[in-house]
């Protein structure tokens, strides 16, 4: 599999990590958006949040509180964003389950 992503949370890319255990690995993004614009994914492969089943669903609120803690540890009292954007329209450019943690600035909407 030719997947940037599974290839940081293998380990085989070198990546700039904030945590990481067994199922989940964040890390800051290399194009960050906000002063505060970290990654986090599922280590196991899962393509979008189109490919979420009732067997791999729990994934998704250990990542939120695993985003909690980030901006807790980052001092984003004032707010932060998550993001997840799913398929081309939705402007995902990696097929792999992730999201982004982004705080540090206010954050206007709709995002531009």
């Amino acid at each position: 599999m030719d997947c940037i992503f599974c290839k940081i949370a293998n380990h085989e890319i070198d990546s700039e990590k904030v945590y990481e255990d067994d199922e989940v690995i964040a890390f800051n993004d290399l194009d960050p958006q906000a002063p505060v614009h970290v990654l986090i994914i599922p280590k196991e492969h899962i393509s979008s949040t189109n490919e979420l089943t009732l067997e791999n669903k729990d994934i998704v609120g250990k990542i939120f509180m695993i985003a909690s803690k980030i901006a807790s540890d980052r001092s984003l009292d004032k707010g932060y964003r998550i993001v997840n954007n799913c398929g081309e329209d939705g402007g995902q450019t990696v097929e792999h389950l992730h999201f982004h943690l982004l705080g540090g600035r206010n954050m206007k909407w709709p995002p531009g």
